[in-house]
């Protein structure tokens, strides 16, 4: 069997055949952001059954098992692997003296659901400061719960960590559903935290929360980046916002050309690829009673709304963490997305051009179904790609995959 199965490539959104309304927001769309963060097209792809050519040959080993629930991966100098673990609350780090615990449990954690110890990035200048973030649920002495960021900063030796301070709080949350919370730094320094709904009517594209939404601040304050486009507003909570109208962002990749892009789960539906705009609305409001019969992106709410670059249809796969492919070993492959799925137990490799129009997809028969659930994607040194699975129990793994 062909061990890359070309696949469709989602479905299409913003169609013309919704009518002259929908096609004139996209036009505004594109006109209203233009400028704000670096914009490519705003039409999506249609589908397409055309998988990358030349596809590497891929083969996959275990880095590091025995692991549970394993949420994120980062990379540091020196080759130094981090990861989180959600229910453990654990930060941990690989290097070559071996596998040891930096943070052994995330003081306060609260752990529901799909709520824990979610997101880690390293501060662009790791080397020099050693800082680190994490993103987790939260309990207050009076018993409330939030999801917030954490910085830290581990010791020279980098053999454990000490809590700086929280960098962001009062992200909402109720049953544990929909926590998101994953944390990229962008081209300028930024950090980027992508939020879920919290499975609330109303929070998405309400810009007095911080729920279903994309963040960007400063990491060493906690400000709001003063590129922001609410950034003169008199909430404090608002002037955090980036982009909003999001149900729950799971993936956060940064491009080569500074565009960042995120990827989120639908309903039953339509599990989106998103190029993050400046201000921009992506279209996810729930009726009364979290009633999510309404499209993932629905271009009939006011103002205008942004249509995915690529989605699923129906039904959902559960896409999850994404990084873009570099090094000259992965062929064709080179500069896709590749984007793990939780539900499908697989990972999808989809090339966008330079315009950010979906041109393929792959889904490659070594990931698909043999590990299980899929979590993380991140690069590695070496143009390695890292995966985390998320099967539990105390069997999750950190996958190794290499192209050659």
């Amino acid at each position: 069997m062909n061990p890359t199965t070309p696949i469709s490539a989602g479905t299409r959104t913003g169609t013309v055949s919704t009518g002259r309304r929908r096609a004139t927001k996209l036009a505004l769309a594109v006109g209203l952001l233009a400028g704000a963060l670096p914009v490519t097209s705003g039409a999506a792809a249609p589908s397409s059954r055309v998988a990358p050519a030349a596809a590497p040959t891929l083969s996959v080993t275990t880095a590091v098992s025995g692991l549970d629930h394993p949420w994120d991966i980062a990379f540091g100098p020196h080759g130094r692997m981090f990861w989180t673990q959600r229910e453990r609350g654990s930060v941990m780090v690989r290097d070559g003296r071996g596998t040891r615990t930096l943070v052994a449990r995330v003081p306060h954690l609260w752990v529901s659901g799909e709520t824990g110890l979610m997101g880690i990035a390293l501060h662009p200048n790791f080397s020099s400061n050693r800082r680190f973030y994490t993103c987790n649920g939260h309990t207050e002495p009076d018993g409330s719960h939030d999801v917030r960021v954490i910085a830290w900063r581990a010791n020279d030796a980098v053999t454990s960590a000490s809590r700086i301070r929280p960098l962001v709080t009062g992200i909402e949350v109720s049953s544990g559903r929909h926590g998101g919370c994953r944390l990229r730094f962008g081209s300028g320094g930024g950090l980027f935290i992508g939020t879920g709904d919290a499975a609330l009517t109303g929070n998405s594209r309400n810009l007095r929360s911080l729920g279903g939404k994309v963040l960007r601040v400063d990491p060493l304050t906690g400000a709001p980046h003063p590129g922001n486009p609410f950034v003169r507003s008199s909430n404090r909570k608002t002037r955090l916002i980036l982009t909003y109208g999001h149900r729950n962002i799971q993936g956060l990749a940064l491009r080569a050309d500074g565009i960042m892009w995120s990827v989120e789960h639908g309903p039953d539906r339509d599990d989106e690829v998103n190029i993050l705009r400046k201000g921009g609305d992506y279209g996810w409001e729930p009726g009364p009673g979290y009633d999510e019969s309404v499209p993932m992106t629905d271009n009939s709410l006011s103002g205008v709304q942004i249509d995915a670059r690529w989605s699923s249809g129906f039904p959902t796969v559960a896409t999850s963490g994404a990084a873009w492919l570099r090094g000259n070993r992965w062929d064709s492959w080179e500069g896709a997305l590749a984007v793990a799925a939780l539900k499908d137990q697989s990972l999808r490799i989809m090339r966008f051009n330079a315009a950010g129009i979906l041109v393929g997809v792959a889904r490659p028969g070594a990931l698909a179904g043999t590990y299980g659930r899929l979590r993380a994607a991140q690069m590695g040194p070496n143009g390695v790609l890292y995966l985390t699975t998320d099967n539990g129990s105390g069997q999750d793994r950190i996958l190794a995959v290499r192209a050659g």
